[in-house]
């Protein structure tokens, strides 16, 4: 066998690509795309923008239960929000919570 790649015929045609222009990578929006796009239902695959992450609330605080419950997005955000103004972490926020709850409470 011979190591020299066969020849297909079109070597010179290869040979000078300086006229070449790559084309760009997206291509442009019209408006009549985006319209034609909506109107058969077509769900865009764009990446969306990220959303906002959460601060990381770890500590070692020897706190080790964990206690998993279901509630509204509007009282966890309220919870997330008196455990930051108040700098605490949200096992402490907790146990403030039922100790006021239990000093009202009387028990």
């Amino acid at each position: 066998m011979s190591k020299q790649r066969a020849n297909l015929g079109f070597g010179d045609a290869l040979s000078d690509l300086s006229a070449f222009v790559p084309t760009p990578k997206t291509a442009p929006k019209d408006k009549a795309t985006e319209e034609a796009a909506v109107a058969a239902g077509f769900v865009s695959r764009e990446p969306k923008a990220p959303e906002p992450t959460k601060p990381q609330r770890r500590r070692r605080t020897g706190r080790n239960v964990q206690f998993n419950i279901k509630a509204k997005p509007e009282t966890i955000a309220a919870f997330y929000e008196i455990a930051d103004a108040n700098g605490w972490g949200l096992g402490e926020t907790l146990e403030h919570a039922v100790d006021l709850l239990a000093k009202n409470n009387k028990v």
